[in-house]
């Protein structure tokens, strides 16, 4: 690193708050899948800041929707209308087949507005005891860092010291559905899962599973909410993972690429009739559907329909799995991942996957370890075979390097 980068490094260990441990790279641009440092060194991103930037960092379209939207308007808060906001809603419910439509800002709000929503739902028509709802997740699972949603993580990390906390929620293993229907009671008013753990480590749940959960839910009147934060807008080469098996939640959740990268907008998408408990003063946000936020997710939606990026999803990430797979490493102890959301795990002996991604780093390629030793791996949705193909190739010169 040069001067430069060291004391901007230096600036941020001294007056940041130590939550993160980014690797030492200092970003100053970015355009597509690649994105450049302060010295000009050029990287194949392979994180896609956790997949908000499906569509590739500062997409034009979506550029020009924000610049022509900021000489405008940027915010009225929900007190009065705007134009933006119903077109919005037409447009994802149109992509979706969604019924109602709650605006939110991050993706961690979006959660707790589901929270909130099947809880008063659950009281008010399912009949639930006052104070007595529960919702079963999964064990191992990711939904955000507030403190509601801290209190049902099972990772110490992320819930150690935070407690008290709320009552109500029931964790059982991801991808058993019989543990699951052994955790729905009479109170139970809904469930709430990722359809891939993303920061678990790209785990992907058995086949049928989720066709079993729906059936479930069906069964014993429980809303089922899909989380498809990181999952969904075209990252595992559908639009929605939960195509992959053909079925529909009540619940969806949006969020990350809803903007391309841009701005905060995530959206809880309802196929049931959860949001219509919500009435006047029962929840809200300043920011949320905002006609800045409003015009950017139109933009970033209409790309990646028409641009193809869902498909090129697909093809682009079976050609990474593929790759990645025939790499010939005795670090390696699995590849796995749907779409542009793969994970490379290696074997605990070989000393965490951080020494990993600091050498892809060092060849040009950025990606993030997760619980220790899996590195993933999520470009946006952009990427060509070619960039594929070197993605893959330094990810084979890494893993040599670190034998």
């Amino acid at each position: 690193m040069t001067h430069h980068a060291r004391d901007l490094i230096a600036i941020e260990t001294r007056l940041g708050a130590h939550n993160y441990k980014p690797l030492d790279v200092v970003i100053e641009r970015g355009a597509g899948v690649w994105v450049w440092d302060v010295e000009g060194r050029r990287y194949l991103d392979c994180l896609s800041a956790y997949s908000a930037v499906n569509q590739g960092h500062c997409h034009p379209k979506i550029r020009e929707a924000m610049i022509a939207q900021s000489e405008k308007l940027t915010l009225t808060s929900r007190a009065f209308r705007n134009d933006q906001l119903p077109l919005f809603y037409e447009e994802i419910a149109a992509l979706t087949g969604a019924h109602t439509v709650l605006p939110m800002n991050s993706g961690a709000e979006a959660v707790e507005s589901a929270v909130k929503a099947v809880r008063k739902w659950g009281y008010e028509v399912k009949g639930v005891p006052a104070g007595q709802a529960e919702i079963v997740v999964a064990r191992e699972n990711f939904h955000g860092r507030t403190l509601g949603i801290v209190g049902f993580s099972t990772d110490p990390d992320a819930r150690g010291g935070f407690g008290p906390f709320a009552p109500g929620f029931v964790a059982v293993p991801f991808g058993d559905a019989a543990a699951l229907e052994a955790a729905i009671g009479p109170n139970t008013v809904a469930v709430m899962l990722e359809p891939i753990q993303g920061e678990a480590g790209v785990v992907i749940p058995p086949d049928g599973y989720f066709r079993r959960v729906r059936d479930l839910c069906t069964a014993h009147g429980v809303t089922l909410v899909l989380d498809e934060i990181q999952t969904g807008l075209g990252r595992t080469g559908k639009l929605l993972a939960e195509e992959h098996e053909g079925i529909e939640a009540d619940v969806t959740l949006v969020g990350k690429a809803l903007s391309g990268g841009f701005y905060p907008v995530s959206a809880v998408l309802s196929n049931s009739e959860v949001l219509g408990v919500l009435k006047p003063g029962q929840h809200g946000s300043t920011f949320g559907g905002n006609p800045l936020a409003c015009a950017i997710a139109r933009a970033a939606l209409k790309v990646l329909v028409e641009e193809g990026m869902i498909e090129n999803s697909a093809a682009m990430g079976a050609r990474m799995k593929a790759g990645l797979e025939a790499i010939r490493s005795n670090l390696v102890r699995e590849v796995r991942g749907r779409g542009l959301m793969l994970a490379v795990e290696l074997h605990p002996e070989v000393g965490g996957a951080r020494r990993v991604c600091e050498a892809l780093r060092e060849r040009g390629v950025l990606a993030k370890d997760t619980h220790e030793h899996t590195i993933r791996l999520a470009p946006p949705l952009v990427i060509t075979s070619e960039e594929v193909d070197m993605a893959v190739d330094v990810m084979g010169e890494a893993l040599r390097a670190v034998a």
